[in-house]
């Protein structure tokens, strides 16, 4: 706890410093003001300058849904200034090499660049800083009215092991729920909806139904007991699921909550598979459904997943999905030890809920961390289908990465 409040003092100079060096460029910005306006702007800046501080040490003290507002204005506030701080190092260096070429050169030369002891500011990089940092929390604040917007993404594979009784199977994934974040059923409900208008014959869910505690899908569970499909709707857990990032009383409270959840998605009508498979028949042709718990191979994610216990009994299957709801499982695990398993599909990324996406371009600050982040991909007859979730986690929004719901169509 210790190291929390030491972490937090250190933002908070940090963030006095900015606030500062900003303070002195507003000077700059409004010295043709009247008194009047240059003091609102300055009151305005010192008022967010402290709202900003005091959230941060308000934060630990809060439940999720509000913390989640509250971890949004700070971080948004915070980079729009460090974006506006970016430009603005670009007149400081201006400025510093004007200066440094005053003192080395003769003076007739120096004069010449600039005239006068003091090199002033740029006002059109000071301006563009300005533009890029109000520019950037316009577009955070944006954000928050996609949280619900979701997307149905249309996938179809082609693969050639599919046995032919399963060509034309239409599968709907689901990913990070996260129901402790939600705040409005109503939108929640039209999500749902929509699954249900693509009449698929299987639904998966790849984990994070909740954020940490399971009491979280008490309001949802009416909702989300509607998914029905012929072959069944099926789920596999998340690292959210597991109750790691909550502070628990007794371990057996953390115990309980995995237990309740389980319990739940039961009562949902969902089987969870833990480390298990599933084999679906029609017209004496085979395809299996393999479930493995949270395997993630970056940082601190922990392996609960036991992908040979699940596979044993599959091998024979010509055709096998799995879900395993991190997606650098696939490059560490997956590919090198079970190049059989044709189609994995994951979540857990987000896409960070922001970054963009075009016809041909795609980009989130996420792809720096994971290789494979959303979409399609594929490596040889192997395929990846990492779902962008349909809920959000932290930033009560989404820029440019919607929540999505995926319709995949084998072939």
């Amino acid at each position: 706890m210790r190291r929390f409040v030491h972490v937090r003092l250190l933002l908070m100079i940090f963030i006095l410093i900015i606030d500062i060096y900003l303070y002195f460029v507003l000077r700059f910005l409004t010295q043709n003001y009247s008194s009047r306006i240059r003091i609102t702007i300055f009151s305005v800046h010192w008022l967010v300058s402290i709202a900003t501080i005091i959230s941060l040490f308000t934060l630990g003290g809060l439940e999720a849904r509000p913390r989640n507002y509250v971890l949004t204005f700070v971080v948004g506030i915070l980079i729009a200034k460090l974006l506006t701080v970016a430009v603005l190092l670009l007149d400081e260096t201006r400025r510093g090499i004007f200066w440094t070429i005053k003192r080395i050169v003769p003076e007739k030369t120096a004069a010449q660049i600039s005239s006068g002891e003091n090199i002033p500011r740029s006002s059109f990089l000071v301006w563009l800083g300005m533009i890029f940092g109000a520019g950037f929390l316009g577009v955070f604040v944006y954000g928050l009215s996609n949280k619900y917007n979701y997307r149905i993404r249309k996938v179809k594979i082609n693969a050639p092991n599919l046995p032919n009784a399963f060509k034309g199977l239409k599968i709907v994934q689901l990913s990070d729920i996260h129901s402790g974040s939600f705040t409005n059923k109503a939108a929640v409900a039209k999500g749902v909806e929509m699954v249900l208008s693509e009449k698929p014959d299987l639904i998966l869910f790849t984990g994070d139904l909740v954020n940490d505690r399971a009491i979280e899908m008490e309001n949802y569970t009416d909702l989300f007991s509607k998914l029905k499909a012929p072959l069944g709707v099926y789920s596999s857990l998340g690292n959210h699921d597991y109750g790691d990032y909550y502070d628990w009383k007794t371990p057996e409270a953390k115990t309980q909550n995995l237990e309740d959840l389980k319990e739940l998605q039961a009562n949902m009508g969902w089987k969870l598979l833990m480390n298990e498979h599933v084999i679906f028949e029609r017209a004496g042709e085979k395809i299996a459904l393999i479930g493995i718990e949270n395997w993630g191979a970056k940082g601190h994610f922990p392996k609960y997943g036991k992908l040979d216990i699940a596979y044993a009994g599959t091998e024979n299957i010509p055709f096998k999905i799995l879900m395993s709801h991190d997606p650098s499982h696939w490059d560490a695990q997956v590919k090198p030890e079970y190049p059989d398993i044709d189609l994995a599909l994951a979540g857990h990324t987000h896409g960070m809920q922001f970054g963009v996406e075009l016809p041909h371009f795609k980009w989130s600050p996420i792809q720096y961390i994971y290789k494979q982040w959303a979409g399609l991909y594929r490596e040889g007859n192997q395929y990846l289908y990492v779902n962008r979730g349909y809920g959000f986690l932290g930033y009560p929004g989404r820029v440019g990465i919607l929540p999505e719901i995926t319709v995949i169509e084998l072939g």
